[in-house]
């Protein structure tokens, strides 16, 4: 079940941001991570897209950031640029009462000199593509030796994609005592393996695949 954000001893900045898009009440996914990961604990959240994910991790982020700290803190890695991007425009609408707070996204496809630009001073959040991120941290560009908490995205289609050993490289170059974040649709058993080997006690946040569909509508493809 959704609680009321207000139940959740949030920044007022944050309260903000979720009022001015009109939210009063979480859904499941919000309700199950954003009390755990605020406590610094891991999470393996079983959540299709849909379900509210980028604010059930994107809340938790912005509130445990060290605002005088100028190193990368938090990274969210996603499978495609168009969840990188989408997940980047929802955490900078979150973080709009909190103008100090720096956000940038690296993927494929996206001219490199770019993001070597927004690279320049290090983000507090970096969301990144796998394959992307592997790149900037083989030129330097990116450190991830002060990061407090990782988030993997749609980890099930990350690694049916071919990005295990990628993942893996990446968290291997993270603190050894980071939080460990982890969303997935399906829990196969190579995600289980991973929740094994980079989580420490993962508090389990269990959703329910919603009914997209009514009933009455008949749905066909030609």
């Amino acid at each position: 079940e959704g609680v009321r954000f207000d139940s959740l001893h949030l920044s007022p900045e944050i309260m903000r941001a979720i009022e001015k898009r009109n939210i009063e009440v979480s859904t499941p996914v919000q309700a199950g991570c954003i009390p755990p990961m605020m406590d610094w604990q891991d999470v393996i959240a079983k959540a299709p897209t849909g379900t509210g994910k980028t604010c059930a991790f994107g809340i938790p982020l912005l509130e445990n950031l060290r605002m005088n700290e100028m190193d990368t803190q938090a990274v969210v890695i996603c499978p495609t640029r168009e969840l990188c991007i989408q997940i980047t425009e929802e955490l900078r609408q979150l973080a709009a009462f909190l103008p100090e707070v720096r956000i940038v996204s690296v993927y494929g496809g996206q001219p490199i000199q770019k993001q070597l630009m927004a690279l320049k001073k290090p983000p507090h959040i970096l969301v990144a593509t796998p394959g992307r991120l592997l790149d900037h941290m083989g030129r330097g560009t990116v450190f991830l030796g002060n990061v407090y908490t990782a988030v993997l995205d749609e980890a099930d289609e990350m690694l049916s994609m071919g990005f295990r050993e990628d993942i893996e490289t990446i968290l291997t170059d993270t603190p050894e005592d980071r939080q460990t974040v982890l969303f997935s649709a399906t829990m196969p058993p190579a995600i289980l393996a991973l929740t094994r080997t980079y989580q420490k006690d993962p508090v389990l946040v269990q959703i329910q695949m919603r009914q997209e569909t009514v009933e009455n509508i008949e749905q066909v493809y030609i």
